[in-house]
């Protein structure tokens, strides 16, 4: 095989892996069912620990009980701050410290403690949401 067409095999063959794996990433990215179970809910009550208002996805951390009673951290998925802020929800939003009552589809490892997030309520001010994460 002459040196020019083994360089371009080569080339097209490392295009393709390139163009798979960023065809997968974003597959991947937005494959709920593959870490939450989406026909489930789980309600969680407790008070925030870190607010991360950021694209692609928001995150609250929450502690709050376990099935068990055990205190866990909670990382509860979000939309992506750009989503958010059309809906008037902003990096101020939510402050550590504050009780929140979260509802959301529970993550297929039970050992993660994440929830994927479908509505929040905040009792102190009674400001909520809902909606779906993309």
């Amino acid at each position: 095989m002459k040196p020019i067409l083994k360089t371009a095999l080569a080339v097209a063959a490392a295009g393709s892996v390139v163009a798979g794996g960023a065809l997968t990433s974003v597959t991947a990215h937005h494959s709920f069912p593959a870490t939450y179970h989406v026909d489930r809910t789980q309600t969680i009550r407790g008070r925030v620990v870190a607010f991360l208002f950021r694209n692609p996805h928001s995150f609250v951390q929450v502690m709050a009980p376990d099935a068990d009673g055990t205190m866990q951290r909670w990382a509860v998925e979000w939309s992506a701050g750009a989503a958010l802020a059309s809906q008037n929800v902003n990096a101020r939003t939510l402050s550590v410290g504050d009780v929140v009552t979260i509802v959301g589809n529970p993550g297929r490892n039970v050992a993660d403690h994440r929830l994927r997030m479908n509505s929040i309520r905040r009792p102190a001010d009674g400001w909520n949401w809902s909606g779906a994460v993309e």
